[in-house]
């Protein structure tokens, strides 16, 4: 069962008239999640890894060395800040520029870009990629909420009531570029399928991040403000549906209107850049170079992974570490935050995986077994860059606490992924006798 079956029309990708040659067609699915057999595992992983499409090789490159520059970019943020240039170094932040600070052009307009390169990552499983057939779109989906809703109920277990309480979205959020690039270290340590799996759980948990962002961090709403932006949605997608408008041009410019109306209306800017993606004519055919959401998602990978990112890490990492940060550690919020990134996180993952796979909802790949999916978890567990970012919008106006959160972030987000290289280091390499058993 395909989803886009389910979908409005308007939103289905268009079908390119001509096939593509037999001699370089690539395979237009996934293996299925629902395969099961006796081939022997290194066979399954070859014929995986076949099926990798040019976009996932390229997308999982970048995030492999896009965490690299963002770990360094971290590291001379926080010596910054905390050397005898910190002051200047913070300030410099603060800086208006076009009626906005620095920190704010940087967090407001070039995450939007991130969030646009998300919207494509996302149409792309959706329409081709894992999320487009149900049967394989199940674990990963149920291994999400289970990854959201966990870190979430801690959070708020340990700070409901209290002025806290707006910081439960901030364990939900997974640094997909994190996440993929302490995978990508392992190689071939760990199963393809496990590459797939972790794409497609960190795809899904970006997507409730931006639904959480739009419906609980938005304080007020301008409504004419909100209705224009939705207007040229609206027009933007007739240019794609109807008129089928092919150049990327006019879905550039009707992005950067729809992202100032947003900024006006007072829901996040950054979710102009996601309604963008879903507007922008998309191709099911694998690599279509015809394809403008091809086009666009090739173009931002490195500028996004080398660039906004980096940039976005040394505008909100420039954190003081004062003589009584350990106290900060403390404190009901940091404990919600650091349990629910390296306990809730894989606890959630594997055990809502774990009831669907036993109620016959879904089933693991061949491939995996549960550590494996375990090994998941405790890397979805690296929150980073969607943490901090939730953790600016949840304590607006409030400094200390804002700086105590992204130390507890990033503690927590450095333990979940030294526990998660290590468990698949050293328990989650594939057999080398045959599939895994499986529960």
């Amino acid at each position: 069962m395909r989803w886009s079956g389910r979908r409005a029309a308007f939103l289905r990708p268009y079908e390119p008239s001509l096939p593509l040659p037999v001699s370089s067609a690539l395979p237009s699915r996934l293996p299925e999640f629902s395969f099961i057999g006796s081939v022997h595992e290194r066979d399954i992983m070859t014929t995986i890894q076949r099926a990798l499409s040019n976009s996932f090789d390229s997308f999982f490159a970048s995030k492999k060395a896009g965490g690299i520059v963002l770990v360094l970019c971290t590291i001379l943020s926080l010596v910054l800040a905390n050397s005898a240039v910190g002051p200047q170094y913070l300030h410099a932040w603060h800086v208006q520029v076009g009626g906005l600070s620095v920190e704010q052009w940087v967090n407001d307009a070039l995450m939007a870009i991130f969030f646009l390169l998300i919207g494509l990552e996302l149409e792309r499983e959706l329409y081709s990629g894992e999320l487009s057939d149900i049967r394989n779109a199940l674990l990963p989906i149920v291994a999400a909420i289970g990854g959201i809703a966990v870190p979430a109920l801690i959070h708020f277990g340990v700070n409901s009531g209290a002025p806290t309480a707006p910081g439960m979205g901030i364990p939900m959020a997974t640094d997909i570029a994190f996440a993929l690039g302490v995978l990508a270290l392992l190689g071939s340590r760990v199963p393809a399928s496990l590459k797939i799996f972790l794409t497609a759980l960190a795809v899904m948990d970006d997507l409730g991040a931006i639904v959480v962002i739009a419906v609980f961090y938005t304080a007020h709403v301008a409504l004419p403000y909100l209705a224009g932006a939705l207007a040229v949605f609206i027009l933007l997608v007739c240019l794609n549906r109807f008129m089928r408008v092919m150049a990327l041009a006019p879905y550039l410019i009707g992005g950067a209107l729809m992202w100032v109306l947003m900024l006006k209306s007072g829901v996040h800017a950054t979710i102009a850049g996601v309604l963008l993606a879903f507007a922008i004519p998309y191709s099911a055919r694998q690599d279509d170079a015809t394809s403008p959401s091809h086009k666009l998602e090739h173009i931002l990978h490195k500028p996004v992974a080398f660039g906004i990112l980096p940039i976005f890490a040394l505008a909100n990492t420039g954190i003081v570490v004062g003589a009584d940060w350990a106290h900060g550690l403390v404190s009901s919020n940091s404990i919600g935050i650091a349990a629910g990134l390296v306990l809730g996180k894989p606890l959630g993952i594997t055990l809502l995986s774990f009831l669907a796979v036993t109620v016959g909802l879904c089933k693991l790949p061949p491939d995996l077994d549960w550590r494996h999916i375990l090994g998941a978890g405790l890397l979805g567990g690296i929150g980073f860059t969607m943490s901090i970012f939730i953790t600016n919008l949840a304590f607006a106006g409030a400094p200390e606490l804002v700086n105590a959160s992204k130390i507890a972030i990033l503690l927590a987000s450095l333990t979940a992924g030294i526990l998660g290289f290590a468990w698949l280091r050293f328990i989650g390499q594939p057999s080398a006798d045959g599939p895994p058993v499986r529960t």
